[in-house]
């Protein structure tokens, strides 16, 4: 797999990959792949999660029981499906997405997305919105991308008004793990009652789930029977 060398800036990435993917060529290593996304060799090559995972947040166990965080304390959200691990070259295909306007990725991972939840796995589909400030930033908001395609491939409804955020907080990446359940305590709002309507939360890349729990919990307030979450990529300890 004659993959792009990994830059250091993100916004160099979304540089390097505006001016290296033509039209019918391997977004990972521009050799052709017709109507695809990806060549087989670089589908091939994307990092796997393990069989055996918690049923609640897909870190892996050893026999698929719930983690030791779960255990302590249970998330909101009752279970999460991932595609992927966090890692090279998935993390690539993430950061086209969002630093370099590839909106086909966002494509590829609903389509992906919906054959693996199968059918009816909620009422309603709600993606992780952005705040304001960082919308108009990026211009688009990739949880939202992902999640049109999937609705469409579920027949499901979509909802982009129903959860909000309205407090702009420091990203999590750059908090330790403790410190990021309290940074995005209250960052959200939800705009109508759920009447026990069960709701799958969409977004890219979990990390610690903090953001994707407090979430679920303003969901959960608000009515909602069940929240599940979907995403694209699961991030792993190393």
């Amino acid at each position: 797999m004659a993959i792009l060398p990994q830059p250091t800036p993100l916004r160099q990435l979304g540089r390097q990959l505006s001016v290296l993917h033509p039209p019918g060529s391997c977004l990972l290593c521009s050799t052709e792949s017709g109507a695809e996304l990806l060549c087989a060799a670089c589908a091939a090559d994307l990092p796997r999660l393990p069989e055996s995972l918690c049923p609640l947040c897909s870190t892996p166990t050893t026999y698929g029981e719930r983690c030791g965080a779960c255990l302590k304390a249970a998330p909101h959200f009752a279970s999460t499906v991932a595609l992927f691990r966090y890692d090279f070259p998935a993390d690539r295909l993430i950061q086209a997405l969002k630093y370099a306007h590839q909106l086909a990725v966002a494509a590829w991972l609903g389509k992906l997305l919906s054959q693996r939840l199968g059918e009816n796995p909620c009422e309603l589909l709600i993606p992780l919105p952005l705040h304001p400030e960082r919308l108009r930033q990026r211009g688009f908001n990739q949880s939202v991308e992902i999640a049109r395609p999937l609705a469409r491939a579920l027949h499901l409804p979509l909802t982009l008004d129903t959860l909000s955020r309205t407090r702009a907080t420091p990203p999590q990446a750059e908090l330790a793990l403790k410190e990021r359940a309290r940074n995005v305590r209250g960052a959200f709002e939800c705009s109508q009652d759920l009447g026990g309507r069960s709701v799958l939360l969409i977004d890219d890349v979990m990390t610690s789930g903090a953001t994707l729990n407090e979430c679920a919990r303003v969901l959960k307030l608000h009515g909602a029977s069940r929240v599940d979450v979907a995403v694209a990529a699961r991030a792993l300890k190393h």
